[in-house]
């Protein structure tokens, strides 16, 4: 079983945390933060590091424990460094290109889709020749990043045979034979 829970959430210099009942707010230069945790846990803050303590080493509470310090760990990361996906348009004629909020994306539909993103998500797009289009996301919200970023790639997964679709810019894609000619 891990226990990722025990270790201590190092608070960088410049991130603020506040514990209001079991409210805790992670505020740093990127953002703002606020995260919901379970009643049964305790969160202290000693000095630049915060600690997760739970009551029993009953299995609901265990599971929760490293949970929340993940989560922790993830808004002060998050609200002082950021975090950054980047998706891969693998296909003929696959292009995005993006006009602030909005990415359009031409993924082999015969018509484009058009995606508004949060405003907490900054997009770049990227399309050199000879390359795939880049797709690059950032954002101080790990958890709303990794949903946008696998709403996008939903919406042309990776194909076994040919590997052509939207995944991420180091995906391993399980390849499959074709049928042979006979």
């Amino acid at each position: 079983m891990s226990r990722i829970g025990k270790a201590p959430v190092s608070i960088p210099e410049g991130v603020e945390i506040k514990l209001d009942g079991n409210l805790v707010t992670v505020k740093g230069k990127l953002g703002e933060l606020q995260q919901q945790i379970d009643p049964d846990l305790s969160v202290k803050i000693e000095g630049s590091e915060l600690t997760v303590e739970r009551p029993s080493d009953s299995k609901k509470h265990r599971e929760l424990h490293g949970l929340y310090r993940s989560l922790i760990n993830n808004m002060t990361v998050g609200v002082s460094e950021g975090w950054k996906k980047e998706l891969e348009l693998v296909g003929v004629g696959y292009r995005a290109t993006n006009q602030g909020q909005v990415l359009d994306l031409s993924l082999g539909f015969s018509h484009n889709i058009v995606l508004q993103l949060p405003t907490e998500i900054k997009v770049e797009t990227a399309a050199e020749k000879g390359k795939n289009p880049i797709v690059t996301l950032t954002s101080h919200d790990k958890q709303l990043i990794g949903m946008v970023a696998a709403k996008i790639r939903s919406l042309r997964k990776p194909e076994p045979y040919k590997g052509k679709g939207v995944r991420f810019v180091g995906e391993q894609i399980r390849r499959k034979a074709g049928k042979t000619a006979g």
